[in-house]
């Protein structure tokens, strides 16, 4: 491959847009062997085709997940956003994912989903009704349940916690 061409790589679980960005960029400046420097460093490229589509998918629920919902509402099921962003068949995703990954995609967009909560409730600049209009929940009782099914405690007590901590 010339110098000048760009080719993509696949490095399992590296799905934070702000990791990729650091890695393309010292590895580009640095202008050395791409594979020898990755492997060297503890992360695995990804050559098996199955395990590339699971990091499109991945790729895809973060690229949902972060998007803020009360400014740039996504007007489509979140199944067809995962299937435009990966130019595959839905149903063929959801098996393919379950098999590899031991859970559903649903249960990894509310995983992801409910991480993003903890990260805002974190900062903690929003209210939780702030919160769910901006992840796009329904109400402030949906985003509690699911917060509550998944972390085993409450929003507020979450929040709570992290104030003590600090």
């Amino acid at each position: 491959m010339s110098r000048g061409a760009t080719q993509t790589l696949y490095i399992k679980n590296m799905v934070c847009p702000r990791c990729i960005r650091v890695v393309r960029e010292e590895l580009t400046g640095l202008g050395l062997d791409v594979r020898t420097v990755l492997e060297e460093n503890g992360f695995e490229l990804i050559e098996d085709r199955r395990v590339k589509i699971i990091e499109q998918v991945k790729h895809a629920v973060l690229k949902l997940v972060r998007t803020d919902r009360e400014r740039h509402p996504i007007r489509i099921k979140d199944s067809e956003f995962i299937a435009a962003e990966t130019g595959l068949d839905y149903h063929q995703l959801t098996t393919l994912f379950s098999a590899v990954e031991s859970v559903t995609i649903e249960q990894f967009i509310i995983l992801q989903k409910i991480e993003r909560v903890k990260e805002l409730l974190r900062y903690g600049e929003m209210t939780l009704s702030e919160i769910a209009c901006k992840m796009g929940y329904s109400s402030v009782a949906h985003v509690s349940n699911q917060f509550k099914k998944v972390t085993g405690m409450t929003p507020s007590r979450f929040r709570r916690m992290v104030k003590a901590r600090r």
